[in-house]
């Protein structure tokens, strides 16, 4: 199947690790120029290191910019970085942002405000500015990688459900409002997947529940209905098809990855 992505300029925040780094290498299979933006320039050297070696010529293809996405300044300036390095951006996925766990005992307001910075104002900051400029142009695609706890509340995880939850219905509001326009608008939701972040889960699970982190780990996988926690390309090649031609008709939708784990029949 020819997902037509060749060619295409695909921004990636959150790129230089876990599910952004595996969206970026299947993007540059796919024959897409790619940017990545994070905040730290030393995850992304060695995330383009990496991919470059990976994949015969890729370098050429690779964009990195670091940027504070919590300030929508700095989102704008890495977007201008990355246009004037690589064109105009046909596809922003956004993965970035992290909200740190902490048990409801433990939350404040000003945690659950910090949790809206780190992972609500991180994606719309990049995406006002994306979706504006695509407008202009009358085309383009954004995929937001937004987990599965903007569905089914986590008592460790209140806060960046919160802002999970938050960003699932801006998704599919910007798609309604832009469905006309030529642009469409998906989320990609995963449950547990196997990243740095996920070990990290478990660490405040095995605190929370006062129980080692093997038995954490243990509890976690059996309430998966697949087994198993996802991977990073599984993810990303979701993420894909969602960007690209075959996807045509897909807008406005959040596609559940949870590997069966919640029965559902809502999208």
């Amino acid at each position: 199947m020819n997902l037509n992505l060749a060619g295409k300029h695909v921004l990636i925040t959150g790129g230089s690790k876990g599910i952004g780094l595996a969206c970026a290498e299947a993007f540059l299979h796919e024959g897409a120029k790619v940017s990545l933006v994070s905040r730290d320039q030393a995850n992304l050297d060695e995330a383009k290191k990496f991919l470059s070696s990976k994949i015969a010529k890729a370098g050429d293809r690779i964009h990195v910019g670091t940027a504070d996405l919590k300030d929508p300044a700095s989102a704008l300036k890495a977007l201008d970085l990355a246009e004037a390095a690589l064109g105009p951006v046909d596809v922003l996925v956004n993965s970035a942002g992290a909200a740190k766990r902490t048990p409801a005992p433990e939350l404040t307001p000003q945690a659950w405000r910090d949790t809206m910075d780190a992972k609500f104002f991180t994606y719309i900051n990049m995406i006002d500015p994306v979706i504006k400029r695509m407008d202009k142009r009358g085309k383009g695609n954004i995929v937001n990688i937004v987990g599965a706890g903007g569905k089914v509340a986590s008592t460790v995880h209140l806060g960046g459900g919160s802002a999970n939850a938050a960003l699932m219905l801006a998704s599919t509001g910007l798609a309604n409002a832009y469905a006309q326009r030529g642009i469409r608008v998906n989320v990609v939701s995963p449950g547990a997947t196997a990243t740095e972040r996920f070990k990290d889960g478990l660490h405040v699970i095995a605190r929370s529940e006062n129980i080692s982190y093997e038995q954490a780990l243990s509890k976690t996988t059996a309430r998966i209905g697949m087994g198993r926690p996802a991977t990073p390309e599984e993810v990303a090649n979701t993420t894909v098809f969602l960007a690209s031609d075959a996807a045509s008709y897909v807008n406005g939708a959040v596609v559940n990855m949870d590997g069966a784990t919640t029965p559902t029949v809502l999208g």
